[in-house]
């Protein structure tokens, strides 16, 4: 018999009640607001481990910014994907739009020829736009800053002229390329010095601050940063009853409460743990028994899923370095120790470790320490037979 189950575990997936992000849903409306003035205002970025709701949240921001009047566009950066091409994609969108009002139909075409990177045409009568992007080298050469920078300003001013402002959301920050990242940053403090209504709300893992800082200096004073964790007790016990309650569904406290400790408050767990356990469960007030009844097929799903598609991107080199990391036991963890427990020495493990960083897998933070991106990745390696196994090959094996 189907059972309508109110829990939505997934990738950027919506939940039923988004719980715990008043706060920053209120402060970017806010900022929302005054782009719509005409009103330039810093950019957003987002960040967090996997998991935690960032992309929900974005997703959830545009939907406030497009009842506002702002046009919006989503940019899901890939490794394989040209963020540029994107970007270009983006604003040849917006400036379709715009041309519809016959009055600015001159001002795009004259913001048009500041477009150095791109060839675009465009027929003022149809209205019609054909795009495509130029050789390849131009965006490796120095001219991809000053490239980007005059599409920004460009679209910038029609967004002014025709009260239309922009705002791109960028989610998976972390996967720029640094030439794309340092254009993108210089691009958006110019259009931002001109008093242009044009912002990004970015999205990505912990490391994306570093990596801002390092391309920029200035980009501390174009952003504000928002570290986006686990829910508190209270914010999780709404994520955990506010959606059964149409139901007619109630948890009993004892319920709650572990679910909280087993999820930590992490926002995918407690939609993962929680659509097993109303889905298992009979009566209509769910009980701490029922929530016990579900933690095998709770640990199996994240195990075969969340974590596993992740383990699977490592190499054998990459799953050793991981290991290593769970040895240490307390995390984040020193890359001395993770050496020492490798019996190698530090400049031997650099080239793994840059992987690892760039896969998404681990992040630094502080100085020389590292930690996972995904929340409790090392419970899963503790279960793994291969991480026994390496243990006891590490043990018979002599010190350097």
């Amino acid at each position: 018999m189907f059972k309508i189950n109110p829990y939505r575990p997934g990738a950027g997936v919506m939940p039923t009640y988004l719980a715990g992000r008043e706060s920053d849903i209120y402060t970017v409306d806010q900022m929302f607001k005054a782009l719509t003035l005409n009103i330039p205002t810093q950019s957003v970025i987002f960040s967090g481990l996997r998991g935690v709701g960032k992309t929900v949240l974005i997703n959830r921001l545009q939907k406030i910014a497009e009842n506002r009047g702002i046009f919006c566009k989503h940019i899901e950066v890939e490794t394989r994907n040209d963020f540029i091409s994107q970007i270009a994609s983006c604003s040849q969108a917006f400036l379709r739009e715009v041309s519809a009002k016959e009055k600015f139909k001159s001002l795009i075409k004259k913001s048009l020829d500041a477009i150095k990177s791109l060839v675009i045409s465009f027929d003022p009568n149809g209205s019609s736009f054909s795009l495509s992007v130029q050789d390849r080298e131009l965006y490796q050469s120095n001219n991809l800053t000053q490239s980007l920078t005059d599409v920004f300003t460009s679209i910038g001013e029609t967004a002014y002229e025709s009260e239309t402002p922009i705002c791109f959301f960028i989610d998976e920050i972390q996967y720029m390329k640094t030439e794309e990242l340092g254009s993108l940053i210089a691009a958006l403090h110019r259009s931002n010095q001109l008093g242009y209504p044009l912002m990004i709300i970015g999205a990505g893992l912990p490391k994306i601050y570093k990596m801002l800082s390092d391309e920029k200096t200035y980009s501390e004073r174009l952003f504000v940063y928002q570290e986006i964790g686990s829910l508190n007790s209270e914010q999780s016990k709404k994520a955990i009853e506010e959606p059964v309650k149409k139901f007619g569904v109630t948890y009993t406290e004892e319920a709650v409460n572990r679910i909280i400790v087993l999820t930590k408050g992490y926002p995918f767990f407690i939609q993962q743990l929680c659509q097993i356990v109303y889905k298992e469960a009979s009566g209509d007030e769910i009980t701490v028994e029922d929530v016990d009844l579900s933690l095998g097929d709770f640990f199996d799903s994240l195990d075969n899923g969340f974590f596993r598609v992740r383990y699977e991107r490592c190499a054998d080199s990459d799953k050793k370095f991981i290991f290593a990391m769970v040895q240490c036991g307390e995390l984040p963890c020193t890359i001395s120790n993770i050496a020492k427990n490798l019996n190698k020495s530090v400049t031997a493990i650099s080239t793994t470790r840059a992987q690892l960083i760039s896969k998404g897998i681990i992040y630094p933070i502080r100085y020389k320490e590292l930690d996972f991106t995904v929340p409790e990745f090392s419970g899963f390696i503790k279960r793994l037979d291969e991480y026994a196994e390496w243990c006891r090959e590490m043990q018979d094996m002599p010190a350097r």
